[in-house]
């Protein structure tokens, strides 16, 4: 997932081996719990999922200026992102807590302060707080907080910010808070397979129109049918299939002989040397 951005609360599962980077390796132990405070950035590569601890409260109306310097932008999002992340540095306690589950490695990250190096305090076993030892220089207005690889001008932000125009209704231009229940991300690999399935045509069994072949072609003593299956890849190696469906790997087509289609036929002489 991209770069993450406190202030903001971790709490790490099922990573007994995960490598911290801040750029260089760090020898922290078992991490169950990480502190990102404000201006540190870290990227967390390799997490089965994402999910929300406790409800968030966003705040309202949906202020939707559309346009920034002439191109679309997801102004609301950016709003409410920036709003939250003044009230989680204000707040005595982490206001956005994240569960992340089987992460391989946390590091620090570059595209947010490329010459940035994080600092590492150790509260308790498994418990540490890393912060930035410069200033946060990323504006409100270009990233939507704690995702700073997001932008306003990202299409898919545009159009989660349409969906919730659109669920909110009219009490999204009045002013007030709504909660943000349940959020879960969840990382999958799916695999894509072929196979075809033929069956032999008994002797006089005919399953379609015949009036479709010409007298000359040969009729067809087997049938054949292909598909292609998307299926999920679980843990312990169990394949689940999510969609099934026909295809058509070739397009069948005839090639005719001029003449032949003409019925204009040409037999040569049995000797050649017959004029």
């Amino acid at each position: 997932m991209g770069p993450l951005s406190g202030p903001v609360e971790l709490w790490i599962q099922d990573a007994d081996d995960m490598r911290l980077a801040l750029p260089h390796d760090v020898d922290a132990g078992t991490l169950r719990k990480v502190l990102l405070s404000n201006g540190a950035a870290v990227t967390v590569k390799g997490a089965r999922s994402v999910s929300l601890r406790h409800p968030l409260e966003l705040p309202l109306p949906l202020n939707r200026s559309n346009v920034n310097k002439g191109r679309p932008t997801a102004s609301a999002l950016l709003k409410i992102a920036e709003a939250l992340r003044l009230a989680a540095h204000t707040s005595d306690q982490p206001l956005l807590s994240l569960r992340i589950v089987g992460p391989s490695s946390l590091t620090s990250s570059t595209s947010a302060s490329p010459n940035n190096k994080l600092k590492l305090k150790r509260l308790s076993p498994g418990l540490v707080e890393l912060s930035s030892r410069t200033a946060n220089n990323l504006s409100p207005e270009q990233t939507l907080w704690p995702l700073t690889s997001l932008n306003g001008s990202d299409s898919k932000l545009q159009g989660f910010e349409e969906l919730l125009t659109s669920v909110l209704g009219k009490k999204g231009s009045q002013k007030g808070n709504f909660k943000l229940m349940k959020v879960k991300v969840s990382a999958h690999t799916y695999v894509k397979m072929r196979f075809s399935v033929e069956k032999q045509l008994p002797e006089g069994e005919v399953n379609f129109d015949l009036s479709q072949f010409p007298s000359w072609k040969t009729k067809p003593e087997k049938v054949a049918a292909h598909f292609e299956v998307l299926a999920r890849l679980e843990e312990g190696g169990k394949v689940v299939p999510e969609r099934i469906q026909e295809v058509h790997p070739f397009q069948v087509a005839d090639s005719v002989m001029q003449s032949v289609d003409s019925g204009r036929f040409m037999y040569p002489p049995q000797n050649y040397f017959t004029l």
